[in-house]
């Protein structure tokens, strides 16, 4: 029987059944076919989740479930070792992947050997509505130095990324129950000795904003980790944390735009991050919003 190249992982519990389609079709639309789409229910009392999954007809889906609740972390980490693939591609219950994400995370590590796992952009959709991307670092170091501090939640986007199933192997590294339910934030640190980072400039995710949302039925410890987290980094990657503190000295006043123009040359959007601000203008001169 031919191995994968890759595998999906995918825990659910108690997803919203037009979410959980939405996903699905997401992953069995992909361009790159060459995967083993691993579904692990850790809702087991939920019948209308397994009737959803079973009602697609794709020999790729391997569809499980747990004889009682263990968690996200625990699921996560028995989906690694289900896995057969190479690539792990992470696909959280909730989210859209962009048609082609596989066959461009998959090419990339195939050509970048040294590269442990990818991600690229993600467009945000809140109340139905696409919010533009913002543009997240793209080389190995600036995504280390981003995840020693607090500008990003988790960089690069883990619902997006594909990591080389060897980087686990190698490094031992786990998804750590802790830490739950930041437990995707904190694989990348305890990777960031092992090996390195890329994300691409396509976009490969569509983080779509539910009830749902682990970020937000989890909301309290979502707020009270990150904190945690980054001191934790701090204090493990302390030249890192001083080589960011130093190059926020330097660009805390220098304003970094982001434009973004109909058919690549009419101006339409103009992002401007500057203070700890962004402000959205239209048409390059018309101010629509300010977020602090």
């Amino acid at each position: 029987m031919k191995v994968p190249k890759i595998s999906v992982l995918t825990p659910i519990y108690n997803t919203n059944p037009s979410d959980l389609r939405a996903m699905i079709e997401s992953i069995l639309s992909q361009t790159y076919d060459d995967f083993e789409f691993l579904i692990l229910n850790d809702s087991p009392e939920n019948i209308e989740l397994e009737k959803i999954v079973k009602s697609y007809d794709d020999a790729r889906i391997k569809y499980f479930v747990n004889e009682y609740n263990m968690g996200i972390t625990k699921s996560r980490n028995k989906l690694i070792d289900m896995a057969a693939g190479e690539y792990l591609a992470v696909a959280d219950h909730d989210d859209i992947s962009t048609p082609h994400r596989f066959e461009l995370e998959a090419n990339f590590l195939d050509h970048n050997s040294h590269i442990g796992a990818v991600g690229g952009q993600v467009i945000e959709i809140k109340n139905g509505i696409e919010c533009p991307p913002c543009p997240r670092p793209i080389h190995d170091h600036e995504i280390k130095l981003s995840l020693v501090n607090e500008e990003y939640v988790c960089n690069p986007v883990h619902s997006g990324c594909m990591i080389r199933k060897s980087a686990l192997i190698n490094s031992g590294v786990r998804y750590n129950e802790k830490w739950s339910p930041c437990e995707d934030r904190m694989l990348f640190l305890d990777l960031l000795p092992h090996t390195y980072f890329h994300n691409l400039k396509d976009v490969v995710l569509k983080y779509v904003w539910t009830g749902d949302n682990t970020t937000l039925r989890h909301w309290q410890k979502m707020y009270d980790l990150p904190p945690q987290i980054v001191v934790n980094a701090r204090a493990k990657h302390p030249i890192l944390y001083d080589e960011w503190k130093q190059l926020k000295k330097c660009t805390q006043c220098v304003p970094f735009v982001q434009h973004i123009k109909l058919f690549g040359f009419i101006p339409l959007i103009k992002i401007k991050f500057k203070h700890g601000q962004k402000k959205i203008y239209l048409f390059d001169f018309i101010q629509i919003l300010r977020i602090k």
